[in-house]
């Protein structure tokens, strides 16, 4: 399967929206991302564009995405026309805008759809508000039907470090931060015993991050394949 590499899926959504829904998620969209960089801290006078009480609504919606450990990648774009690579390509004659959701994940299609469906049910009516056909998240089995119309296949995904799930590089940069803390101030005593204690501190600290990365317990078959013709 393309859409997978290792332990990651990549999913990319394409759905169809009217042209007013167009204007109006421009707009929309513009809010959540000035909403969520005024929550999480990282933008200065754009973010006050949004009222806080519209801003709490709508980072109340999302907010469940923090606690979605699978997700490496998540995106949701408007699409007003589609790129053409070449002049000898025929233009299309469309009638419809397009939305595009694409993202990068550990585990299966399903745990995935599911996740979303749990964290942020609101927040999925918010972001595919009024697109062409959308059920709504709730109930679930017309939601599942909904991406799986709409979701394009995967001809080629490549991923760098496809034994790496996300928790495994969120430990590896915690690792990496605490252990340059770690030699920072070493610099600093000549203690072998002090250096000892803290060094064995350092290691019970981070046990969680210091995993082996291997093809458990998601792995796709093509890359078991690859494996097996390597061997």
């Amino acid at each position: 399967m393309s859409n997978i590499a290792g332990k990651s899926y990549a999913m990319n959504v394409i759905t169809p929206i009217t042209g007013w829904v167009y204007y109006v998620n421009r707009i929309k969209f513009a809010a959540v991302q000035f909403s969520v960089s005024r929550k999480l801290g990282t933008t200065g006078f754009w973010g006050n564009l949004v009222p806080l009480k519209l801003t709490n609504l709508i980072y109340a919606r999302l907010n469940g995405l923090l606690t979605l450990s699978l997700i490496h990648y998540a995106r949701w774009t408007i699409i007003k026309k589609f790129p053409h690579i070449d002049a000898s390509q025929p233009k299309e004659e469309l009638k419809y805008h397009y939305m595009l959701f694409f993202s990068n994940f550990n585990g299966s299609w399903k745990q995935y759809v599911d996740s979303f469906h749990m964290a942020i049910p609101s927040g999925l009516d918010l972001l595919w508000y009024k697109n062409i056909n959308y059920p709504n998240s709730v109930p679930l089995q017309p939601f599942h039907n909904y991406i799986t119309y709409n979701q394009i296949w995967t001809n080629h995904y490549y991923n760098a470090y496809p034994l790496a799930a996300s928790n495994d590089i969120k430990g590896a940069q915690e690792l990496k931060e605490a252990l340059g803390k770690f030699i920072n101030e070493s610099d600093l005593d000549n203690d072998p015993e002090l250096f000892q204690h803290r060094f064995e501190m350092l290691l019970d600290s981070q046990q969680r991050n210091l995993g082996l990365m291997a093809p458990t317990p998601i792995i796709s078959l093509s890359a078991k394949a690859v494996m097996e013709r390597e061997c």
